[in-house]
C-alpha cells in the first residue's frame, strides 16, 4: 500500500476496463526498462535504472498500463502532496506517455484519460505538469500524447528552446566557429575521451566544470560527482565524457548522453585556457563532423531560462554557429477535473451518478482557450472600463439584435432602471406614474420600477405559458399608466404582436425585460428590438453569460440611448462635466471581453435548449407533473430554464436530489409575498400564487449530454407518492 491506497488494483469502473493500471513498484524494474528498451520513445533517462539514483528525492507514482495482460504503455511520474500535483517528472529532462509502435490514437486518449482519472481518484490528485519526450527521441512518430492534452485543455506552462543540428540535413558551420577550431589545432588543443571507469579523470573534470559554473552563472552542477559515476558505470555506452587536453591539462570538455536517435552535450565548460585557443570549437566539430554523424540528431541542449520567458541570445547563437537549430522542450499543465478529462475521448462515464443544474465551469471550458485568451489580452493591455472590448462587443450585439443602440451597464437591475429612469426625465412622468408588469417575475423587475421612482401595477400572468395575461392588462390600466413591462420569462417571447397595439392604442410605452430571452425571437425580431427599450443580463447562468454581472439596453431611440449612457456615467458625456443626477453602472472590459468570445456561439448554443427541451418533453411521461408547450415558432423559446409543475414539489425535489439531480425553484416566493414588498401583502394573485407553489426547473444547459438529459427523464418517470 502507497499513499493510502492499493498499488495494484485494477482500474476497471471505466468504458475502457480492457486497461489495467498498476502503480510502480521496484519489483517491476525489470519489466519497466525492457519494455523502455523496445518503445518508439523511450530512452535510458526513462529506465528504472537511471530513474532510481535519486529515489529518496521523489515520492514515485508511475504507472504501468496492460491491455490482455499485455504491457502497452509506461507513465513515469511523482507525486507532491503538498500541492496535489502529479508531475512527469521533476527528476526527469522529459517525461510523458512511453509508447509502442503499435499505440494508436484512439489508444493513447484512452489511456491518457485513464491515468488522469486514476490519480484522481487514488490521489485526489487536482492537478498535473507534464513534459512531453519531444519528437527528436522518437523513433517514430509519437506525439499522441499532446493531441490528449489539447482536448483536455491543457495549458503550455513553459518552453525551453533547445539547440538541435540535424544529422541527416546539416547546415553549413559559421566561419567564426571553423577560424576557433582551427585555433585550437594551432595552439596544440587535441581531443580526448575518458575511458570506462576512469573516475580519477571524471573528478579532475568535475572541478573545472564545478568552478566554470560558480564564476561565470553562480551555480553548481544538478549532479554531485559521487551520482555521475553512478550513473556512467550503470549507463557506460550511453553516458560519455569527452575532453580538449593542452599538454594532458583538462582546458574544455562536456558529457554526452547518447540515446537511439540523440546525442545529447550536457556539461559544457571550458576554463580560461580553453575559451582562449577554441576549445569547445574544436570539440564540438569532432563530435557532430567525426563522433556522432551517424546519428539522427546532435542537441546542444536549452539556451533558455525562466520557463523560457528568458532567451541567452549570446549563448544560443554560438550553438548556431555550428548549424543547430531550436527543438522546443515544452512543460504543459493540467487541470486534473471530470469534466475536462472527459473531453480526451467521445466515450462517457456508463453510469450517471448525478446531473448539475448548472455546471458553469463545464460552459465556461467550452469555450477554451478563446476565453482566457481573451482575458489575458486584456489584462496584459491595461485597458479596463470603457474601452476597446466594451465598444466592440456593444457593436456586435446591436447588430445582433437588430437595433442602433447597445448600452452596457452594471447589471440587469440597473438596466432596466436607466431605461425606466431615463423615460421617466424624457417624457415627463410623474411620481405616480404606473408601469403594468407581471406579478409572477423576478423582484428585480419590481425594484428597477421603484427605483426610478414609478409605481409597479402587478398583473396576473397566464398559467399556459407563465408570461403576462394580455387579457388581463384593461383591469391593470389606469389613467397614470405610462408603460408597459413584458417579461420574457424563462426564455419565452411574450405575445409582443397583441401587447404592443395594446400599448399603441393607449399611448403607452413598452419595454422589455429580456435579462432571460438572449436570442429568441417573434416574428423574425429577436427579443431586445420588440419594444421601445430593452433590459438585458449577462449574469454567469444566463443563455449568454459573462464571468460576473454584466448588463445592457437595446433600443433604437437615439435620445433615449445618449441620455442611458450619460445616466450610467455619472450623468456625465463629457469627463468632470455633470449634467444630469446619474449613477455609475458600467461594465468593464473583462467582461465585455468574455461575452464577445460567447456570442458567436449563442444561437448554436439555443438550438441545443431546444434539443433537450424536446427530449424532455417528450420523454417525461409521469401524470403528476406537468411539462411546458413548446410554441409553434420554436424560436420563441430558448429555455433559459425548464419549468415544471407539480403539486408534490418537496416530494419530488427530494426523490431527484436523492438521485443526485439538482434542481432549483424560479421563484419560491412571489414578489407580492416578499418582506421587501409589504405594501403588496394584501393582493389576491392565485395564478401567480399557484405557479410559485408548484413551478420547478430542471437542468438544462448547452453543454448537458443526452445521456444527462436522459438521466433525469428517467428519474422523473419513476417518482411518485
Amino acid at each position: 500500500m502507497e499513499h493510502g491506497f492499493d498499488s495494484r488494483r485494477r482500474y476497471t469502473d471505466r468504458p475502457w476496463d480492457i486497461v489495467k493500471i498498476i502503480q510502480y513498484t521496484p519489483q517491476l524494474a525489470d519489466e519497466w526498462d525492457a519494455f523502455v528498451k523496445e518503445s518508439k520513445n523511450g530512452t535510458f533517462l526513462l529506465e528504472r535504472r537511471f530513474m532510481d539514483y535519486h529515489s529518496d528525492r521523489f515520492s514515485d507514482c508511475s504507472l504501468l498500463l496492460y491491455e490482455d495482460n499485455e504491457l502497452v504503455a509506461l507513465f513515469p511520474a511523482n507525486w507532491v502532496e503538498a500541492e496535489g500535483t502529479i508531475y512527469s517528472h521533476q527528476g526527469l529532462t522529459y517525461g510523458g506517455l512511453i509508447l509502442t509502435t503499435a499505440a494508436s490514437q484512439t489508444q493513447v486518449l484512452n489511456m491518457m484519460q485513464a491515468i488522469c482519472y486514476w490519480y484522481i481518484d487514488y490521489l485526489q490528485a487536482h492537478r498535473m505538469v507534464y513534459k512531453p519526450i519531444p519528437y527528436i527521441y522518437s523513433s517514430c512518430a509519437a506525439q499522441e500524447d499532446l493531441y490528449a492534452l489539447f482536448r483536455a485543455q491543457a495549458r503550455l506552462l513553459s518552453r525551453g528552446v533547445s539547440s538541435v543540428v540535424c544529422m541527416q540535413n546539416p547546415l553549413q558551420m559559421r566561419k567564426l566557429r571553423l577560424r576557433g577550431a582551427r585555433k585550437a589545432i594551432d595552439n596544440g588543443l587535441y581531443i580526448d575521451r575518458m575511458t570506462e571507469e576512469d573516475w580519477p579523470t571524471l573528478q579532475e573534470y568535475w572541478v573545472l566544470l564545478t568552478d566554470v559554473l560558480s564564476r561565470h552563472h553562480g551555480v553548481t552542477p544538478v549532479h554531485s560527482v559521487e551520482e555521475m559515476q553512478l550513473l556512467m558505470s550503470r549507463f557506460p555506452q550511453q553516458i560519455k565524457l569527452f575532453l580538449v587536453r593542452h599538454d594532458r591539462e583538462i582546458v574544455a570538455g562536456c558529457l554526452v548522453f547518447v540515446t537511439t536517435q540523440v546525442a545529447h552535450i550536457q556539461y559544457i565548460a571550458a576554463g580560461e585556457k580553453g575559451r582562449e585557443m577554441g576549445a569547445l570549437d574544436l570539440l564540438f566539430r569532432h563530435l557532430i563532423n567525426e563522433r556522432y554523424r551517424q546519428m539522427a540528431y546532435l542537441d546542444f541542449g536549452i539556451s533558455t531560462e525562466h520557463g523560457g520567458q528568458w532567451l541567452n541570445e549570446g549563448l544560443i547563437f554560438q550553438k548556431e554557429g555550428f548549424g543547430a537549430r531550436s527543438v522546443c522542450y515544452d512543460t504543459y499543465e493540467l487541470e486534473l477535473d471530470r469534466t475536462l478529462i472527459q473531453q480526451m475521448t467521445t466515450t462517457t462515464d456508463t453510469e450517471l451518478h448525478g446531473v448539475r443544474f448548472l455546471d458553469l465551469k463545464r460552459l465556461n471550458n467550452s469555450f477554451e482557450p478563446q476565453l482566457s485568451e481573451a482575458v489575458t489580452r486584456v489584462v496584459r493591455g491595461g485597458w479596463y472600463l470603457q474601452g476597446y472590448c466594451v465598444s466592440s462587443f456593444e457593436h456586435h450585439f446591436a447588430e445582433y439584435i437588430g437595433v442602433r443602440h447597445c448600452i452596457l451597464c452594471g447589471n440587469g437591475l440597473e438596466a432596466l432602471t436607466l431605461i425606466l429612469r431615463a423615460c421617466k426625465r424624457l417624457n415627463w412622468w410623474s411620481d405616480d406614474s404606473e408601469v403594468i408588469v407581471p406579478a409572477n417575475t423576478f423582484i428585480a423587475t419590481i425594484l428597477a420600477i421603484q427605483e426610478a421612482g414609478l409605481k409597479p401595477v402587478l398583473c396576473e400572468p397566464s398559467l399556459s405559458d407563465y408570461l403576462i395575461d394580455v387579457q388581463q392588462l384593461d383591469a391593470c390600466r389606469s389613467e397614470r399608466t405610462v408603460a408597459i413591462l413584458p417579461v420574457h420569462l424563462y426564455g419565452r417571447v411574450c405575445d409582443m404582436k397583441a401587447i404592443n397595439a395594446y400599448a399603441a392604442e393607449h399611448h403607452l410605452l413598452v419595454i422589455e425585460d429580456a435579462a432571460q430571452a438572449h436570442g429568441a425571437m417573434q416574428d423574425d425580431c429577436r427579443a431586445g428590438a420588440l419594444g421601445h427599450a430593452a433590459a438585458f443580463s449577462f449574469y454567469p447562468a444566463k443563455n449568454l453569460g459573462a464571468l460576473g454581472d454584466a448588463g445592457c439596453v437595446t433600443t433604437n431611440d437615439d435620445t433615449l440611448a445618449q441620455t442611458i449612457r450619460m445616466l450610467g456615467n455619472y450623468g456625465s458625456s463629457t469627463k468632470y462635466v455633470h449634467e444630469l443626477p446619474g449613477m455609475n453602472s458600467r461594465t468593464d472590459e473583462l467582461q465585455a471581453a468574455a461575452l464577445d468570445v460567447k456570442l458567436p456561439r449563442l444561437d448554436a448554443d439555443n438550438e441545443r435548449r431546444r434539443e433537450i427541451a424536446a427530449r424532455y418533453i417528450e420523454g417525461i411521461d409521469n401524470p403528476l407533473i406537468i411539462e411546458p408547450v413548446i410554441p409553434r415558432d420554436p424560436r420563441e423559446h430558448v429555455f433559459y430554464v425548464f419549468p415544471i409543475r407539480t403539486s408534490f414539489r418537496q416530494q419530488l425535489m427530494q426523490w431527484l436530489k436523492s438521485q443526485g439531480i439538482e434542481t432549483l425553484i424560479h421563484y419560491p416566493i412571489p414578489p407580492h409575498k416578499q418582506l421587501a414588498l409589504s405594501e403588496y401583502h394584501g393582493l389576491k394573485l392565485p395564478v401567480t400564487e399557484q405557479i410559485h407553489r408548484e413551478i420547478l426547473s430542471l437542468p438544462i444547459s448547452p453543454t448537458m449530454t443526452d445521456a444527462e438529459v436522459d438521466y433525469v427523464i428517467e428519474a422523473i418517470n419513476a417518482f411518485n407518492v
